[in-house]
């Protein structure tokens, strides 16, 4: 051995023992350290601002003086200054745990005392859109600061650039506005978030110069910025922008220079909603020179296209995401050359087929959600033993998937809801899944066969089982479940009652859903739903009794469909001295009686309100209009009584009105169309109103179902109506009408009498224009106005004392479906424009006092003759023909032609009967006279009868 080498050596042995002495110096030191008294008390005070609902910050107190020892709290070990501050919350699977861990309230600026921090973590809190604080950008000495997904919100302040000593930046989530160009001055930057709001407040990137000093960036997410005024594009080689260090990039619009950058591990590139900075056509076949790829995200773009052949080459892959990239065809077998992914998002897309038998590794997520898929789980599953999160949700499987993932004992996350799965589901086809935190399976047809006494071995928060075959008792298994605060079990068999403990621990939940059953029995006293949030369906039972209270936190309360009777006072009126954020309450279908009471300021956060089909009486009481969030109200079939309640005119916010059904007196008055300006449905059909249709129902542009039928209105049709904005235009997609109608999108709906059939409208509500004003007392002619109402699908004037003549423009309404004018007083001919209505599938204009000829077109011809009749028409589809110049045939010649086809009647029953009476008695008549004539006659048949046994 050389000299050197054993230098070398000796070297080596010196360095071991100094670090390790070293190791126990410093392990052994640590005990004693004390924080500065200063920073303890500046971090007390940081303490006070904030809002801990959970107490994490519990070791934070002056009775523990060494703050070094405090939670999240890291100091230096030589000099016990305050290094690192870790206050983020962790994201978790549960939500609702999240969101009662993290941080909220005030940042308090006495953290810029902690002159030697380096690391400070703020993300994923709660701080309620506040800006983000300038002074935090005078801690020089910070090298990580992370401040994403912790809902600030406003522009980035410029004093950024002072942080010269930055690492890591990530401002993901936080900040909309200009870029700031002193981000340039971060020379140091090697990680830089600044994924933005993708919702219409992003970042706006002016130019990409401020890119050009930041040469040390490994990590770099720009998604969801607004790059169109950018210079990104203009750059032809990467190493115009310095990024040879690049590792990771996150961009909304893809640059070609992007596809030479080889050195890339990770590459996002995708916007759902910059429709012009999509990645159109098939997936860029650049990509594929990216080979040190591990992470590819081309999530929510518009390719269209198969997955390319070359992408299975990209063999360093671990993590694959396709989501909601209108990508089609098969998912190839060839997946299964990617032998490192462990984590596949091919969701929200068009494919077909059956699931790949060879899908790798696959440890960690497998999403197929949202597809056409076909066909059973491969039985290659049962080897994804490792896998942690699936979901196969509304496709189109079938077979028991439970029998092939039972073996993924460490499966954290399951969803299969919407497929056409089946099957009987045993203990043993559950007994692995001890890690399960998710179960989401509804709308399958499973049955659960176990044992009463059956305990499961995990422990859920989520439980989505509807549509299972659960019942008829109530599943005890539930009782073993101690975290559960999602719990769906709805239109699963259950007719039993709910057991008394499970009230006891309802308490635990923020969702509960057993709707749709024939569950019996009575409620509680009161309601515990301690979670904010918290939501409760028990609809469509066979539930009596009185109503429960509800405690303060509850937001959504479904009761309707059930047979609650009683007072609603005893419910609406309970005292409490916290407030209640109540917003949906439905109790309609019920027995509840009585008057509505006058308690509504109780309940300021009541969005929507259904007290459809009771029993109450009474007027609508003054406290209703303390609802200032009042959206949706609901209060048809019952027996109200009085004029039009005018504590409406201060529900400003009122989109759907319906007092249907009720005795309601007076007139219609005219601050409707003023101070309701945001109505989109009125329905005031069935009640006792009169006087004249008030012309501020005009001004409601966004009205596009008026329902004023059976009542005793009068005077003239508005010629204004053709002011209603909302109904002039064609009907709008769904989504559209689902966001403008908010959060209540999925639960609003609405009766309409619609082509002589009374429906209940819900999904579809938003695209329902509607205009009924049948059986009233209403003269005059049809304004020539409501002809521009191109937009409208359903027109009834039926029932009225309308005269003058249809308009000739009707046939510029294209868009109706429905026409009923029948039962009024309109003359002349039906206009030859109706035949331009293509979607016209019903008309009735009988008993009116049209004439002439009925045009020819395919629907008119197609229709009823009961459509037509009571008027003094020809043509098809009527029997009488009109006449060469195309008018009825006048009375005279009508009468000549009956006599004719009467006469010719009379002549035909004669000859009938002459020739009855004619071949009776020429035949059977001489059979009953003359003996010898019957016997020849038997024997004739007797031949005939041995002759066809002979034959046979």
């Amino acid at each position: 051995m050389s000299p050197n080498t054993n230098t070398y050596t000796g070297m080596l042995v010196l360095i071991f023992v100094h670090l390790y002495c070293l190791m126990l110096l410093t392990s052994s030191e640590s005990e004693l350290i004390e924080c500065i008294p200063s920073e303890r008390q500046a971090l007390l005070r940081f303490k006070h601002h904030l809002t801990d609902p959970s107490n994490r910050l519990s070791s934070w107190n002056a009775s523990n003086s060494n703050c070094c020892h405090w939670d999240y709290v890291v100091c230096s070990h030589l000099t016990f200054h305050i290094l690192q501050l870790h206050l983020n919350t962790t994201p978790d699977y549960d939500e609702y745990a999240y969101e009662r861990s993290s941080f909220s309230g005030a940042i308090n600026d006495s953290i810029v005392e902690l002159k030697h921090l380096n690391y400070l973590d703020l993300s994923d809190n709660s701080f309620g859109g506040m800006q983000i604080p300038a002074f935090l950008f005078r801690i020089t000495s910070v090298t990580h600061l992370d401040l994403s997904y912790s809902d600030f919100y406003g522009n980035i302040p410029h004093q950024i650039g002072n942080l010269s000593n930055l690492l890591y930046l990530d401002l993901s989530y936080v900040a909309y506005g200009k870029l700031p160009h002193q981000i340039g001055n971060l020379t140091n930057l090697i990680h830089l978030g600044l994924q933005s709001d993708y919702y219409g407040n992003s970042l706006v990137v002016e130019n990409a110069d401020w890119l050009l000093g930041l040469t040390s960036l490994e990590y770099l997410d720009l998604s969801g910025l607004d790059l169109r005024d950018c210079s990104l594009g203009d750059y032809k080689q990467p190493s115009e922008l310095n990024f040879s260090s690049l590792l990771s990039l996150s961009i909304s619009v893809a640059p070609k220079w992007v596809f030479q950058l080889n050195k890339l591990v990770s590459l996002t590139c995708g916007s759902i909603y910059y429709a012009s900075s999509d990645i159109g056509g098939p997936i860029p076949d650049g990509i594929q020179n990216l080979t040190m790829l591990e992470n590819l995200d081309l999530s929510f773009n518009s390719f269209s296209s198969h997955i390319p052949d070359w992408l299975y080459g990209l063999h360093r892959l671990k993590s694959l995401k396709l989501r909601g990239s209108y990508l089609t065809g098969a998912i190839s077998n060839t997946l299964g050359n990617l032998t490192s992914l462990v984590t596949l998002d091919l969701s929200h897309n068009q494919f077909e087929g059956a699931i790949p038998t060879l899908l790798g590794n696959l440890t960690s997520l497998l999403d197929l959600s949202s597809n056409n898929i076909i066909g059973e789980i491969p039985q290659s599953f049962a080897k994804l033993s490792s896998l942690r999160f699936v979901d196969f949700s509304e496709n189109q499987l079938t077979g028991n998937p439970f029998k092939f993932l039972a073996s993924a004992a460490k499966l954290l996350y399951l969803a299969i809801d919407d497929n056409l799965f089946q099957g009987i589901v045993h203990e043993d086809d559950l007994a692995n899944f001890t890690a399960l935190r998710v179960l989401s399976a509804s709308s399958n047809n499973f049955t659960l066969k176990v044992h009463p006494s059956w305990k499961p071995k995990f422990q859920l928060f989520h439980l989505k089982m509807s549509s299972w075959k659960l019942g008829p008792s109530f599943p005890s298994w539930i009782r073993s479940q101690n975290h559960l605060q999602y719990l769906d079990l709805s239109n699963a068999g259950i007719s039993d009652s709910i057991p008394i403990w499970f009230w006891e621990t309802s308490h635990h939940y923020d969702y509960l859903n057993f709707s749709h059953n024939h569950i019996q029995g009575k409620l509680p006293k009161e309601l515990k739903i301690l979670e904010f949030d918290g939501a409760v369906d028990l609809s469509s039972n066979n539930l009596h009794g009185n109503l429960p209270f509800v405690s303060e936190n509850v937001v959504w309360l479904d009761l309707s469909h059930n047979s609650f009777d009683g007072l609603l006072m005893d419910f609406l009126c309970q005292k409490s001295h916290k407030p209640k954020w109540l917003q949906i309450l439905n109790l309609a279908s019920n027995n509840l009686s009585g008057e509505i009471p006058n308690c509504w300021r109780m309940w300021p956060q009541l969005a929507d309100v259904n007290l459809e089909s009771n029993c109450f009486i009474g007027s609508l009481p003054s406290s209703m209009g303390s609802l200032s969030s009042l959206q949706y109200l609901h209060i048809r079939n019952n027996t109200l009584f009085g004029k039009f309640p005018v504590s409406l005119k201060e529900n400003k916010e009122l989109i759907l009105l319906d007092l249907g059904e009720n005795k309601l007196t007076g007139n219609i008055p005219r601050w409707i169309g003023e101070r309701l300006v945001n109505l989109k449905f009125l329905r005031l059909r069935s009640n006792n109103l009169s006087g004249t249709i008030p012309n501020g129902l005009c001004d409601m542009k966004f009205l596009q179902v008026l329902d004023l039928a059976l009542n005793n209105l009068s005077g003239n049709i508005p010629n204004c109506l053709n002011h209603l904005s909302a109904i002039i235009n064609k009907t709008s997609a769904i989504s559209s009408f689902q966001e403008s109608m908010g959060y209540a999108s999925d639960t609003i709906s609405m009766n309409l009498w619609v082509k002589d059939k009374d429906a209940e409208y819900n999904i579809i509500l938003g695209l329902v224009k509607n205009i009924d004003l049948s059986s009233n007392k209403l003269s005059g002619g049809i304004p020539m106005e409501i002809t521009n109402l191109t937009g409208l699908i359903y027109l009834n004037l039926s029932k009225n004392e309308l005269t003058g003549h249809i308009p000739q423009s009707i046939g510029n309404m294209e868009s109706l479906e429905s026409i009923d004018f029948s039962g009024n007083q309109l003359t002349g001919e039906i206009p030859q424009s109706i035949t331009n209505l293509n979607f016209l599938n019903k008309l009735d204009l009988s008993y009116n006092h049209l004439d002439g000829q009925i045009p020819t077109g395919t629907q008119l011809q197609s229709f009823e003759a009961s459509s037509f009749v009571g008027n003094k028409l020809c043509g098809p589809p009527l029997l009488l023909n009109c006449t060469m110049d195309g008018e009825v045939p006048d009375d005279d010649a009508n009468e000549n032609e009956k006599e004719r086809k009467n006469h010719g009647v009379k002549w035909l029953f004669v000859s009938v009967a002459f020739g009855f009476i004619v071949g009776f008695w020429g035949f059977i008549g001489p059979l009953f006279i003359f003996k010898s004539w019957r016997y020849a006659y038997y024997r004739f048949l007797e031949d005939v009868w041995y002759k066809l046994q002979s034959c046979l």
